[in-house]
């Protein structure tokens, strides 16, 4: 066994350990500080996607674009850049890539000229059907600029026949699959758009006379907008004459949100029906405290992931809460990334051992999911290194077990640890005295549930239990196709 487990590590090194959050967009209407608004309602969003992001606005005639590399602070803070950006409504978007590669041709959001006017679109998410999608449009005349999924839609929309562009839209809506949140702008018309599941996150929000829709709603706390209310499942909300109005083209379905939003990518402080992110990832802490209590000096999370199940975890058994780690928040993809060199020293970049607080102590060590596990087993050797005395890993999810489709970046099944290893053999691997997970029906306790219902979950679960609710058309598992045009990634376009 210990042979494996060393080939396992070997192989799995070069991988991120966590999973990729997925992209954040942003919209408002009828404002004379649209673009300034939006570069806020992104920068909130920051946690969704780090690679880029753009701004389109719209000034009664005219569609500006803005797109680039990089964090919005460091891109959308200067008053030259916004005056390039005039309207009373915009749109944007943070970028973290699920598919296609990382060029400027992929920022979002799109824009293209159709026969019923300029439309912008930004997305979070991800279309299991968009390679046999471009296919068929290439084949049939179309010429793309990108290699992103987004530009299928915006293909689909410029495509249809009918004259209005809501119309046009619904027609593109019933030709994709996946989990999606859109939010587009055409002539002071601004739209947003939910998935038939519910997948992908999107929120109402007011401020005055201005509505925004956002992916979660601390981009509407940051402008001092009111929460209205979420975008339903299969919904198509618009504001137009600056009314909200609203259609549901699909058939009707029970709505299932990703659990992840729950479990890790929202924004602790955000609203996930009717309540804070972070009350949920305590109540993970709790339920796994019932179910695997055991005896130790000291809870200590994985700074920030992992802070506020130990909190729900120690509240429930009455154990001392440590920061037996500390975050160096200050360190940048484009610092850990560049070299081998750098990347070689790993989590000791991002974290340290607070030594006193852990020496000779039996620890709990909480964090809120396992992916590749080679986080966890540099963070458990750290804390043994620092004279810990025990290290007993808890995960606040389930195992996960199968790769995601929707807009977040997992890794495919042969790379996931948990689906190729059992409890004990992941347990060497990170060299803990002892592992467990949050068990599913106590994930759906911790949600409020009294267990999960088989028949028809309550969540987009499929990390844990393979139950895809849309079924992926394309060849999208461990031989994935992500290189959508002959343009070379390097390219600098």
């Amino acid at each position: 066994m210990k042979k494996n487990i060393k080939n396992l590590k070997k192989k799995l090194k070069i991988y991120s350990p966590k999973l990729k959050e997925e992209c954040g967009v942003f919209g408002i209407s009828n404002s004379i500080d649209a673009s300034t608004l939006t570069a806020l309602g992104l920068h909130a969003l920051q946690h969704r996607g780090q690679e880029g992001c753009g701004i389109v606005s719209y000034d009664g005639k005219n569609y500006h674009s803005e797109k680039r590399f990089g964090l919005v602070g460091d891109n959308f803070n200067k008053e030259k850049v916004l005056k390039n950006l005039p309207g009373n409504y915009a749109i944007g978007h943070n970028r973290y890539s699920t598919t296609g590669g990382t060029t400027l041709r992929n920022i979002q959001p799109f824009f293209a000229d159709t026969n019923a006017g300029g439309i912008g679109v930004a997305h979070n998410g991800n279309l299991t059907n968009a390679i046999t999608l471009r296919k068929k449009l290439v084949e049939d005349g179309a010429i793309f600029y990108s290699t992103s999924d987004t530009e299928t839609i915006v293909q689909l929309i410029a495509k249809s026949k009918r004259n209005k562009t809501v119309d046009k839209i619904v027609d593109a809506l019933f030709q994709i699959q996946g989990g999606y949140a859109l939010v587009m702008l055409t002539q002071n018309i601004l739209i947003g758009v939910r998935d038939p599941f519910g997948i992908r996150p999107l929120v109402i929000g007011k401020l005055k006379d201005s509505y925004i829709f956002a992916s979660e709603t601390c981009a509407l706390d940051i402008i001092g907008a009111k929460f209205v209310r979420d975008v339903e499942n299969g919904e198509v909300v618009y504001i137009e004459n600056n009314k909200l109005k609203s259609i549901k083209p699909f058939p009707f379905k029970k709505p299932k949100p990703c659990i992840f939003e729950y479990i890790y990518f929202a924004r602790p402080d955000s609203i996930l029906n009717g309540q804070c992110a972070y009350e949920y990832r305590k109540n993970f802490g709790k339920e796994l405290a019932k179910e695997s209590d055991i005896n130790a000096d000291l809870i200590v999370p994985v700074p920030d992931s992992g802070n506020a199940a130990a909190i729900g975890y120690s509240q429930h058994v009455g154990k001392n809460f440590e920061l037996g780690l500390i975050r160096n928040h200050y360190v940048g993809r484009t610092f850990i990334e560049p070299v081998q060199k750098i990347r070689s020293l790993g989590v000791k970049l991002k974290l340290n051992a607070n030594k006193s607080s852990i020496k000779n102590k039996k620890i709990i060590l909480i964090d809120d999911s396992l992916v590749r596990g080679t986080t966890c087993h540099k963070i458990v050797k750290m804390l043994y290194d620092s004279g810990a005395k025990e290290v007993h890993v808890r995960i606040a999810s389930p195992e996960i077990r199968f790769p995601d489709f929707y807009g977040i970046d997992t890794p495919t099944k042969k790379e996931l640890l948990a689906a190729n290893k059992n409890n004990d053999e992941i347990c060497e691997y990170i060299n803990a005295k002892s592992l467990k997970f949050l068990s599913i029906d106590g994930m759906y306790r911790a949600m409020g549930f009294d267990k999960r219902n088989n028949t028809y979950s309550q969540f987009t679960d499929h990390y844990f239990t393979g139950e895809y609710p849309v079924k992926p058309v394309d060849n999208l598992g461990d031989d994935k196709v992500t290189q959508l045009s002959l343009l070379s990634t390097a390219s600098n376009n």
